[in-house]
Parts: structure tokens; sequence; C-alpha cells
């Protein structure tokens, strides 16, 4: 959970660093089958504090050169090479990088009071934070261009459409959805998930036969694993698999 409630879960260094360190933590954690990421309060992430005053600012350039190649970029590189889900569950406003720490999800549940803005123009920036790799995935080059150029609020509903989120839930039903998601793979099969994720990100910058020839790698790593022989069994015996043997691991 992001938790700076007051100032709508602005980021900071601090903020940044601790988000890797738990991801990295989940990475090597095989009691936990899934993350769930929302934010304190009224908000998901408003995105880079503006405020802080803890840091030089004589020499801004060089300061936001090392905001994004050493906080934001480790964080949600942490975030797409996790081999585990990560959903987002959207409980507010997610504005400039905290749009783009919510589209770094991979996949999101809104409350329908979730809001999106890509806000860098109004401060005269580009987006940043991975927006420019997510957003015309997700809604198409022309439509991430208007985002971004207007800087305009996208509703929930919106969002929906456009395929910034996965589904809208009303506000009070956040966080059980998401926690009912998490738990729904957490207990699916570990290594077919994670692979998926890995080639599902690897086939959106490869030619098709790279892809097949992935394809090929990867499900030759799970036909052996006791998770498919499970899920053979339960098919056959027309009942649910019990992968990895284990009643929970949320």
């Amino acid at each position: 959970t992001l938790n700076r409630p007051d100032s709508f879960n602005a980021l900071t260094r601090t903020m940044n660093r601790e988000v890797k360190e738990a991801l990295d933590g989940v990475a090597g954690d095989d009691s936990i089958g899934a993350v769930v990421i929302t934010g304190a309060g009224r908000a998901f992430c408003s995105g880079q504090d503006l405020r802080r005053a803890d840091e030089d600012v004589s020499d801004p350039a060089t300061r936001v050169r090392k905001d994004l190649n050493e906080y934001y970029a480790p964080m949600i590189l942490a975030m797409r090479r996790l081999p585990k889900p990560v959903i987002g569950a959207i409980n507010g406003v997610a504005a400039g990088a905290g749009m783009s720490l919510a589209l770094a999800t991979d996949m999101r549940i809104a409350s329908d009071r979730a809001s999106f803005m890509q806000a860098f123009s109004r401060v005269g920036l580009v987006p940043d934070a991975g927006s420019n790799y997510f957003l015309p995935r997700l809604v198409g080059l022309p439509r991430a261009l208007e985002l971004a150029w207007t800087a305009r609020r996208v509703g929930a509903d919106e969002a929906l459409e456009i395929g910034l989120v996965n589904t809208v839930v009303p506000g009070d039903d956040l966080a059980s959805n998401a926690q009912e998601m998490a738990a729904r793979l957490a207990v699916g099969p570990a290594l077919a998930i994670g692979l998926t994720k890995q080639a599902m990100l690897k086939g959106m910058e490869s030619s098709l036969p790279e892809v097949l020839a992935l394809e090929a790698e990867l499900q030759a790593r799970c036909i052996v694993t006791d998770d498919f022989a499970e899920g053979v069994a339960a098919f056959l015996e027309k009942r649910e698999p019990r992968f990895g043997q284990a009643p929970s691991r949320t």
C-alpha cells in the first residue's frame, strides 16, 4: 500500500525504493503467489512529489536524470520482471507518474471513484516512468498522444471503455475484489503463470517466428512439472486442480 495519504500518496525516492524492495522480497518468497498494489486514503498516487525540499535543486536536470534512472526505472522494471501477477487496485486518482505506476501493473481493477491523468504537460514535462511504453500499447498511439497532450481526466467508466483497466467495481468492493483475484491467481500453476507473463511481454516486441520458438521452449519447461501432471489428472477426474499441493499462496 502506498501510504502517504495526506499527499495523495505522492512519490518520493524513499517510496520508490521501498516499493522495489518489497517486490524484490516477493520474488524469492514461494509462499506469496500474487501482489496487490493500492493507495491509502482517497488517492492511488498523485505522481512525483513536487513539493520536496530535501534535495538540491541547483541542478534540476541532473536531479531528474537521477530520479528516473536510479529510483523510478528500477521500481517499474521490478514490477514487470516479477514472475508473479501484479494487480493494481486503483482506488482513486492516478496522475502523472502515479498513472505510470498503475499502468505498469499486470492488470488493473478500478474503483468507480478512480480516475487517470497524464498530468505531465500541465507542468511542461513529457510523460515518464514508463508511460510512453505502456500507454500506446494499451490504448493505441492516437489516443495516447491525446491523453498526454491534453492532460485531461479519464474517469473509471472511460478507462474501462478504452482499455486502461480490466474492470470497474464499486469503491467499497475494490479491496475484496482485488484480493479475490489475487487469491485465484495465487493458487494457480506458479511456473506457468510466471512464464506466461514473460512470454506475453516478450511477444509485444518480437516477431511471430521468435514468439513461436519461445513458446516451444517455455512449454518444454512446463510439461515436465508436477503442476502439468496434476492439471491433466484433475481434468480426467473432473475436479478442480490442486497446483503446488498447497492450500494457499496468497
